[in-house]
This record gives structure tokens, sequence and C-alpha cells, in this order.
């Protein structure tokens, strides 16, 4: 059986939430390393709050394996670049590459789709081995700090001194846009 990549659809609202959510927030025994379950209580998404994502500027990329749906990313298209989101691999298949292969169809397509320069998207403070994910791949923090949302119902923190850390990285590389060519075949 191969993986596909293919774009979600309001139909696959409920299995991508169940994935984001068992990636996020998952039990003890079903956590692999990307989880925040030791800093917020509480789902990570709702259908509700997936179902908004299906608009124009917005699509959901999904990793297949078989009917599965074993990885997720979010891109929306913005006039000063592009936010890449609720990246996402199913905790029993971390750390086989996926995660990396995602961010990367996601920079390409907000590359082709949404004519994106520049890619933004939000760590946790107290995620450093998530904010050093994503330097290696050429992301910087920007120096945008917000507190936690606690308002939009994305969980409550369990952990005093929780701000939510923005970063950013420019597509002006010519190796990013070597890595874009390849992975634009994909799409």
């Amino acid at each position: 059986m191969s993986f596909e990549l293919r774009i979600a659809c309001e139909a696959d609202a409920k299995e991508i939430t169940a994935l984001v959510n068992r990636a996020y927030r998952p039990s003890p025994q079903d956590a692999g390393w990307t989880h925040e379950a030791d800093l917020v209580a509480g789902e990570r998404t709702s259908p509700e709050q997936l179902l908004s994502l299906f608009h124009e500027q917005s699509t959901i990329l999904l990793l297949c394996l078989g009917p599965k749906i074993v990885a997720c990313v979010h891109v929306q298209g913005g006039q000063s670049g592009a936010y890449i989101g609720m990246l996402t691999t199913n905790p029993t298949m971390q750390g086989r590459g996926l995660g990396k292969q995602m961010l990367l169809h996601a920079e390409a397509y907000a590359t082709e789709h949404f004519e994106a320069s520049i890619f933004k998207m939000s760590v946790l403070s107290s995620r450093p081995e998530l904010l050093a994910f994503y330097e290696r791949r050429g992301y910087v923090p920007t120096g945008e700090i917000e507190e936690y949302p606690l308002s939009a119902g994305v969980g409550q923190p369990i952990v005093a001194g929780i701000h939510v850390l923005s970063l950013a990285k420019t597509a002006a590389n010519p190796l990013f846009h070597r890595i874009c060519a390849k992975n634009r075949a994909c799409l």
C-alpha cells in the first residue's frame, strides 16, 4: 500500500478532527513526540472549527495510507503570505519523515496556489523541540508573541506562562525553489 496526497473535503472533517486531537492531546499511552497534552487540556479542534476552514483561500492537505488519513496540514492564503498550521501526523507514524514531507507540500501548495513568498505559523512557547524542528526547516521567530487564545476553543493551559510564538520563512531561498519544484508533481 502506498501513500496518496490529496486535498480534504468537508466529508473528511470528522476523521481529521479525530487525528488532530489524537496527535495534539493524546492519552499518555498514545502520545507521540509532538503532543502537548502535558501543557494544554481539552480538545485541539472540533468538527465545527475544522469545517470553518473550508473556504476559497484555505486548503487542508491530507496524506492517506489506503483509506486512512495519516497526516494533514492546513494552508491559508493571505495578502502577506500564507499561514501554515495544524501540521499533524498520526502518533504511531511519527519519526518517519511524514511531517517534514507534509510541510514541504504545504509550502509548495502555498507558493503555487496562493502565490505566497512568505510562510507563517505559530508554535507554543513551551514546545522547544517543535520550535527547533521548524527552525531546522528555515523558519525563524518573528518576535511576535501572543497570549494563549483562551477564547478560541482550542484547549485550556494547565501550566503557567504559555504563549504563542510567530514564525516565518521566506521562499526566496534557491534551495526552497528546487524542493518545491520536486514536490509540485505530488500536488
